[in-house]
């Protein structure tokens, strides 16, 4: 194996017959915005001719010249000048194409964005910079990969990165190690489909194939082929399709489609040569002394295409078990890189009539498709996150691996996840999740959002509800500051929201048992807990199921001190207890506060650390117990000695390694109806971290923590029991172990995995609830299935409310969705 040169990128063109464009693509590339004693060109000429070779032998220019002496194809020569490359990076451009100056620049800051990217795709444009070359990559069921838009004009559309199936030969860069593992193109491929072949094995071993529009090309487009006649490319086209499929699908997928690609090829073959297939019929006459029929060369090269196919067969059986036993992903993860596979290709009336039947009467799309699913969220996306939005990206991490995956924020959002995609809708603008929702197969929501968006609301779709947050209790303590009117339309708000997700959903998650049980309640009072849907569940785990909160299942890790030493204050022997999330005011700090102060009297080396203060959403106002707890602290002298904040929100990513500093972790709140119900999620965090836990009882980890002996439950505003628990879970060193022990012991049911599993199952075999089936299919709508109100009130806001959203709604979406909503509105009364 070659030994290959760090930041070298070497670029291979194939020459055969066409100086003129080789020469100016060399030169070309030697303009590049790239060091150019890391750039190395090398030039395979393909049995061109004595007159071709001393052209390029003469030239002043510099690269490497290799003769192959004969005609290798596109794949032999490519491969011969990788055996003769020294960079680490193997680029290919087709030698009738020429680069855009940051071609390879583009291209290595995007390797250089992810150690998983093994490709990277070029965008390439026709030679004047005006259409489409190659934007996107698609996979036919029959194994024809394809470019979407080749010869559509650039628009701009394809402007953002992805992950592909394949790139073109035209212009792709690769790792030139894994391109050695690979084994390069494969050389009884000639031309033609080798980059798709290559592509597709490239991702069957994890690695990811990525487009950069950022990098271009323009290119002439077959100037090779152009010298040899059209059945030559067909049976090229033809016989390595077949070479593609049966390499690289799964058993399953092959079962299904190779029968049908078999027939499809045959059916082409006819319909190229307008071929009469009934011509050798017993029931049609014919002259029968005549041994020989007349057939064009283009039917014949998809017949003589199966053929060598056939030919081939026991040296691409041996290709299939190696590709096959090393694979590690399935063909339903791949699934969403074949883009449209209902493609036929080629517009010939009989060939079309033909493919028709094949794929009906087979069913060769049915096998592995992947669902869509679409996730909402109000909270932002990215480096910062809070616990809304690490539910939503979680769940999408866990689902992406069987089905294609969009998560929505209403805010902002950035990628942090290539396996998913991430988009952001402002709720300004309902209109635009219109496509979002026409997309989806299944859709799961958080917070407002049907509420906010008319086409989620009266969505036909798979509708999951997340009611891990029950707001209308949040809203018991969060407007408790409030005059008494506002506080109660608060709390009467959240109610309606929730009833009406009750409503409308086909699956609801909450995060505990206990929770479990008060939505069942609410699910009753609200027509859902009926004939239908207990005949399909009397346990109703199908109308409903526990998905808590999760953990990693990677252990947290520690880059750098982050804490101790670091921090004012903070010694590196000090004992650090730590606050995992934001100060809200249905927590009790203020007593925490006071506990350490009498803890630091008797154990001076305690601190207490407040992880974040300010939300990661710009949006979520600092709550007034901030500055209550941070008087409180300054009152007693201990803010900067005993007690510290950190005023910003530490990143989702970076959590880790500030917990691995601390000794315990602390949640304390007051006993009241949130409480009961609620989830504190950065209780997992302190599992995670193998954090012995001090917390207060009343809520459902108050409970865990007090039978599983995972650290001391407290009650509340007990500053001294408070101070004694701190104490045994920082100093005392048997029982900080055995906290530990029992800590490694539970966290495991919590992690995302075990946590997100009902969903995941749901996902597998998605189903409209029991009730809401029925009543889609009938024309009278039954009592239960009426609308939810809450009773005895009038609609929130009254007239001017409604007036209100008429207008915002004219103004968004024009007058037929505003008629649309209120002959919704009168056929729900």
């Amino acid at each position: 194996m070659t030994e290959r040169k760090p930041g070298v990128v070497s670029v291979v063109l194939v020459n055969y017959k066409g100086t003129d464009d080789t020469l100016t693509s060399i030169a070309e590339l030697r303009k590049q915005d790239w060091p150019q004693d890391r750039l190395e060109v090398i030039v395979v000429d393909n049995g061109s001719g004595p007159e071709h070779v001393g052209r390029l032998k003469a030239s002043d220019l510099d690269f490497t010249f290799v003769d192959s002496g004969a005609n290798l194809g596109f794949t032999g020569g490519c491969n011969l000048g990788v055996e003769h490359s020294s960079g680490e990076i193997v680029a290919f451009l087709n030698n009738d194409a020429r680069p855009d100056a940051g071609w390879v620049r583009e291209a290595m800051a995007t390797f250089a964005s992810g150690a998983d990217i093994g490709a990277v795709a070029s965008k390439v444009l026709d030679w004047e910079g005006v259409n489409v070359d190659f934007t996107e990559a698609a996979m036919t069921w029959y194994g024809m990969g394809y470019k979407p838009f080749a010869g559509s004009p650039d628009t701009g559309r394809w402007e953002s990165e992805t992950d592909v199936l394949f790139g073109t030969g035209a212009a792709m860069f690769i790792r030139a190690e894994l391109f050695e593992q690979l084994g390069g193109f494969d050389d009884r491929y000639f031309m033609f489909y080798e980059d798709v072949d290559l592509g597709w094995r490239l991702n069957l071993l994890g690695w990811r194939f990525r487009y950069q529009p950022k990098s271009v090309a323009f290119h002439k487009h077959h100037a090779s082929m152009n010298k040899f006649g059209d059945f030559r490319e067909t049976y090229l086209l033809e016989r390595n399709a077949l070479f593609t499929l049966y390499k690289n699908l799964g058993d399953e997928q092959l079962a299904a489609a190779f029968p049908g690609s078999l027939a499809l090829a045959v059916r082409r073959a006819v319909g190229r040569g307008e071929l009469d297939s009934t011509a050798l019929d017993l029931r049609n006459p014919g002259d029968d002394s005549v041994p020989t029929i007349p057939v064009p060369k283009t039917s014949m090269a998809g017949i003589y295409g199966i053929d060598q196919f056939v030919e081939q067969l026991p040296s691409m059986t041996e290709s299939r078990r190696e590709i096959q036993a090393s694979r590690v992903r399935s063909d339903r993860e791949l699934l969403r890189l074949f883009g449209n596979r209902d493609e036929p290709a080629y517009p010939i009336e009989d060939y079309l009539a033909g493919y028709d039947k094949i794929v009906h009467s087979l069913g060769v799309l049915e096998v592995g498709t992947r669902r869509r699913i679409l996730i909402v969220t109000g909270d932002a996306i990215g480096e910062k996150m809070a616990g809304p939005a690490i539910r939503a990206t979680q769940m999408a991490k866990q689902l992406a691996g069987e089905h294609d995956v969009r998560v929505i924020s209403l805010t902002r959002s950035t990628q942090v996840d290539p396996s998913y995609e991430v988009v952001t809708v402002p709720h300004r603008h309902p209109r635009q999740m219109v496509e979002h929702e026409a997309w989806a197969d299944v859709i799961v929501v958080q917070g407002h959002a049907l509420r906010l968006f008319p086409v989620l609301e009266a969505t036909q779709k798979i509708l999951v509800v997340d009611v891990y947050d029950p707001l209308h209790l949040e809203q018991l303590e969060q407007g408790r500051s409030d005059d008494v009117d506002q506080w109660n339309r608060q709390i009467l708000d959240a109610s309606d929201t929730l009833n009406h997700q009750l409503e409308l959903g086909d699956y609801f998650i909450c995060a505990s048992e206990r929770q479990r049980m008060f939505w069942l309640g609410q699910l009753a009072g609200s027509g859902r807990v009926n004939a239908r849907t207990y005949s399909r569940d009397p346990d109703l785990r199908s109308l409903i199921g526990v998905v808590p909160f999760g953990l990693s299942s990677t252990p947290p890790v520690h880059d750098q001190q982050r804490v101790k030493g670091v921090f004012p204050g903070i010694g590196k022997d000090d004992k650090l207890v730590v606050w995992g999330g934001g100060i809200y005011d249905w927590f009790d700090p203020i007593t925490l506060v006071r506990a350490v102060g009498e803890l630091a009297v008797r154990q001076p080396r305690v601190k207490l650390l407040f992880m974040g203060v300010q939300h990661p959403n710009p949006d979520v106002p600092e709550m007034d117990i901030v500055a209550k707890v941070r008087a409180e602290a300054d009152a007693l002298g201990l803010t900067g000695k005993h007690v510290f904040f950190n005023d910003t929100w530490i990143p989702y990513e970076e959590r880790g390694a500030y917990l691995l500093e601390a000794d315990a972790g602390v949640s304390t709140h007051y006993e009241h109806l949130e409480t009961t119900f609620s989830f504190r999620t950065r209780i997992l965090d302190y599992l995670w971290a193998r954090l012995p836990i001090v917390t207060t009882v009343g809520d459902s980890f108050g409970d865990l923590v007090a039978e599983e002996h995972l650290g001391v439950a407290v009650h509340e505003q007990d500053v001294t029991g408070l101070a004694d628990a701190l104490e045994t879970a920082l100093f005392d060193e048997d029982a900080r172990a055995g906290f530990i022990g029992n800590v490694d012991r539970v966290r495991e049911q919590f992690t995302w995995e075990n946590a997100l599993a009902p969903l995941v199952e749901f996902c597998r075999n998605p189903v409209r609830a029991a009730d809401k089936s029925v009543r889609e299919n009938s024309t009278a709508v039954e009592a239960h299935q009426m609308r939810v109100r809450v009773p005895d009130r009038k609609k929130l806001y009254g007239v001017r409310h409604d007036l209100g959203r008429a207008v915002h709604y004219l103004r968004t979406e024009g007058p037929r969705s505003v008629a649309a909503k209120v002959a919704h509105r009168i056929r729900n009364r």
